[in-house]
């Protein structure tokens, strides 16, 4: 498609909100007015595209809402948009109305299905990294991902001082199905005692070893797990609670209150950064691409690069985590 024929850009939210969304969709809509081009947003993500749920934008459609949690166009899971028929029908949907291009806010699967829908057919789609995992590929963090890792320090913050009231060890679950980052990087920021993860297999002996080993005087002891740990946090509450029958312990689950909140200034910054990039590399002739951000500088990258899951954590995070932890 020549990039001088788009004339009116369509932005949708995909796949579990995080917080930064509405940021990102501010800084899309503004780009593009910016640039003389009209904006449609799409109502629930894909299932929105095949429903035709479209809206037309303008700035008083993203005034005010930079500092909100969630995503003003909604999202939702989308089983038609797999088939043929529904892609079919939602490029259908987008020819009808003008739409000429796709700026796409979400994960993996997000992206998966735009990699597709945009190979399929004549229209360009950009991705923006809009997950709360931070497990994608081509940009050194997702927007989300800073709130949520600053949400559970809070949590964890205060379930500390009860823990130090009562002489108790808290095993906190956090987010992360397939990657432990938002554990990892939380975990090193309260001071952790053993952070489980699904990158690296837990040895529950050596996780005994360092319980039994750390400091007595110790009011309170942190144990951080990710939920797709190969343990997880019930069945490693109950394995410590038969080592230790001594220890107070307990299980906190904190759930989707990681997903919610306020955005960081982190979070909205580079919302807006990665929105005005996305606009702008439709501008350039950019297609299938996911927009982020690597050592502070604007990076580009192919959706099916994009998608892949980081499957080991970062060493030097592992060893800081034991040093500290003594």
């Amino acid at each position: 498609m020549d990039k001088n024929k788009i004339k009116n850009i369509g932005v949708l939210t995909s796949g579990g909100d995080s917080p930064g969304m509405n940021a990102a969709i501010r800084s899309v809509v503004r780009t593009s007015l910016y640039y003389d081009i009209q904006v449609t947003g799409i109502m629930r993500g894909f299932e929105g595209l095949i429903g035709e749920e479209f809206i037309p934008m303008n700035r008083k459609s993203v005034a005010n809402i930079i500092q909100r949690g969630g995503t003003i166009l909604k999202t939702a899971r989308s089983d038609a948009f797999y088939t043929k028929e529904g892609r079919q029908k939602a490029y259908d949907n987008l020819k009808k109305n003008g739409i000429d291009a796709l700026v796409v806010i979400g994960g993996e699967g997000t992206f998966t299905g735009a990699n597709i829908f945009g190979k399929e057919f004549d229209i360009p789609v950009i991705g923006m990294p809009g997950t709360i995992d931070n497990d994608l590929i081509g940009t050194d963090f997702t927007i989300g991902y800073d709130t949520a890792i600053n949400t559970v320090i809070d949590a964890v913050d205060k379930i500390r001082d009860t823990a130090e009231s009562h002489d108790r060890l808290f095993i906190v679950e956090v987010m992360g199905k397939d990657s432990g980052l938002i554990a990892l990087r939380s975990g090193i920021g309260v001071g952790a005692e053993a952070i489980l993860i699904p990158e690296s297999r837990t040895d529950v002996d050596q996780l005994f070893k360092r319980l039994a080993s750390g400091r007595k005087d110790k009011a309170s002891k942190i144990i951080i797990v990710a939920e797709g740990d190969e343990i997880g946090g019930f069945e490693i509450t109950e394995l410590i609670k038969e080592k230790f029958p001594n220890y107070d312990t307990r299980l906190s689950i904190l759930g989707h209150i990681q997903r919610g909140g306020r955005p960081s200034c982190m979070d909205r910054v580079l919302a807006s950064r990665l929105g005005v990039a996305a606009v702008e590399a439709l501008l350039n002739g950019q297609k299938n691409m996911m927009v982020g951000l690597v050592n502070h500088n604007i990076h580009y990258t192919p959706f099916y690069n994009a998608v892949k899951h980081l499957s080991e954590a970062d060493p030097r995070l592992l060893k800081i985590v034991n040093i500290l932890s003594l």
